[in-house]
């Protein structure tokens, strides 16, 4: 259970980070409902409303109301184009009332109205298609996210070569903004020299394609 202040700096993180709200949740391992209670409860009564308090009854505190799971019902019998996750996203931006995609898969599965998913079975290839063959001809980059109880949360960028696994440059950092990417990209090109040698091929990088890494500041 997150204290208040951890509370707090999770919604400060959120409201900073460049990634968008559901892609920074995901990084930081805090699901959405509980995410959008604290910011709820935070706009409403300011940090106080962070605070842990101690259930004096049994009831549901979270029950969602007959006239909102009714609300559900006929928006899908209206949009039955819509999954789940679309629906709960159309009434919290049509009707401002939050409801999690797990809430909305529930009411639509009591009334009978969610279809058998189409599976199509992929088997795995025995090899990759395009193997790299080289040292330095495919760089992996990506950020690793953790919380240090106290201190807060920390981002380690990482530079790594695809064909031998290794490390060439990693950062610890308190952001996930282009520049670190930027800064930690030099890192690597200095450890490998490859600013000052002639290469033929320079080497491609691979990412997930954050804002951050697509920016116009990496690319240059």
């Amino acid at each position: 259970m997150y204290s208040a202040s951890e509370k707090l700096a999770i919604i400060r993180l959120v409201e900073d980070s460049e990634l968008s709200i559901c892609r920074t949740l995901v990084e930081i391992n805090v699901s959405r409902s509980s995410f959008y209670r604290w910011y709820q409860a935070y706009e409403r009564d300011g940090p106080d409303g962070l605070q842990n308090h101690r259930r004096t009854s049994r009831q549901h505190w979270n029950k969602i109301p007959e006239s909102v799971r009714e609300l559900v019902v006929d928006v899908a019998l209206d949009q039955p184009e819509l999954m789940p996750r679309e629906l709960a996203w159309h009434l919290t931006d049509t009707h401002e009332y939050f409801i999690s995609e797990s809430s909305v898969y529930r009411i639509l599965k009591a009334h009978d109205l969610v279809t058998s998913p189409q599976f199509v079975v992929m088997s795995a290839a025995g090899a990759l298609q395009n193997p790299t063959r080289r040292v330095h001809e495919l760089w992996q980059t990506d950020f690793t996210c953790f919380r240090v109880v106290g201190w807060g949360w920390y981002f380690l960028s990482t530079i790594l070569d695809d064909y031998s696994r290794y490390i060439i440059s990693w950062r610890l950092m308190t952001t996930m903004a282009a520049r670190d990417i930027t800064d930690t990209l030099k890192d690597a090109l200095e450890a490998t020299g490859l600013t000052e040698a002639r290469v033929h091929h320079k080497p491609r990088p691979l990412s997930d394609n954050g804002p951050c890494y697509i920016s116009k500041e990496p690319r240059e």
